[in-house]
């Protein structure tokens, strides 16, 4: 029985030992080419780019940097120049709806500052723009320089329309170009003589020489003073100089025109220079009436 037992054991582990000899095998050099395959694989997805180990004058290479760019820079904003500008200053005679006689002639005088950067020139001139000319001229030219920053008296002489009413002529300053760029007026109302109270309506001015205290062809002034009708003209000479001078009465009887005159013995050391006489009239007006320029002088 024992024998039998050991006999089955025996034919029993034969048949197991004689079975795995029957199981497929697998290459063992392919199993081992397969691994090293899928580890090169991973290594060569997360392994960086190779870099040199020799360190030495090498940097390694970097993406382009943008290109900065400059702007250049912008100049300070300056002031547009400006060339001819001419500011008003006041009216000097006939200030706006002064009554004038019908017909009558009489001056108009503004005072203008140049407030450009140009001097005017005796290329510039006093210019008629539109309205009512009233028998002005259309242009004079300027008697002297004016620089930046000084005035200027700019007189025409004009003579009232014969009918009764508001005029209005508007005057300006033209450049040697042939631009205007001043805009005044003068603005009367014609009242026939009778209209308003006693009042001068305009003083007009003649210039020549004479001899005077001692000296020959001396300077002298006429004032030419219209009133609208009868009383009495206080009035006072003024000059460049500045000196003052009394006040002198004239009567008129009626309307109409009477003369005034005045001597200034300038020495010769003067000739050639400018200056000028004008009128003020105290009584009844108030009003300065402008003047006239010269450069004449005594002879020596």
């Amino acid at each position: 029985m024992k024998q039998q037992s050991v006999g089955a054991i025996l034919a029993i582990g034969l048949s197991v030992a004689l079975a795995g000899c029957n199981l497929p095998r697998q290459d063992t050099a392919s199993v081992q080419t397969a691994a090293a395959l899928t580890v090169q694989a991973q290594l060569t997805a997360v392994a960086p780019s190779p870099v040199s180990t020799s360190t030495a004058g090498v940097f390694p290479t970097l993406p382009p940097s943008a290109t900065a760019v400059f702007a250049s820079p912008v100049p300070a904003a300056t002031a547009t120049p400006k060339c001819d500008v001419a500011s008003f200053v006041k009216d000097v005679t006939i200030p706006d709806n002064t009554s004038v006689d019908a017909g009558a002639d009489f001056t108009k005088t503004w005072r203008l500052k140049n407030d450009g950067d140009c001097s005017w020139t005796p290329s510039y001139q006093l210019v008629f723009v539109s309205g009512q000319i009233m028998d002005g001229a259309s242009g004079q030219a300027l008697s002297g320089n004016v620089n930046k920053g000084d005035t200027l008296d700019v007189s025409v002489t004009l003579t009232a329309p014969t009918e009764n009413g508001s005029y209005q002529g508007n005057w300006g300053l033209k450049n040697a170009a042939g631009t205007v760029f001043a805009n005044f007026w003068v603005k009367v109302r014609v009242e026939d003589g009778i209209g308003g109270p006693f009042a001068v309506t305009h003083v007009t001015y003649s210039f020549s020489l004479s001899d005077y205290s001692g000296h020959d062809d001396c300077p002298m002034m006429t004032a030419h003073i219209t009133t609208n009708g009868a009383g009495d003209v206080v009035y006072r000479w003024t000059r460049s100089d500045g000196a003052g001078a009394s006040l002198e009465t004239v009567h008129f009887g009626s309307a109409g025109t009477k003369d005034v005159e005045t001597h200034w013995a300038l020495g010769s050391v003067w000739e050639g220079e400018t200056h000028w006489l004008g009128i003020y009239v105290d009584e009844p007006n108030h009003q300065d009436f402008g003047h006239k320029t010269f450069t004449k002088a005594c002879a020596p």
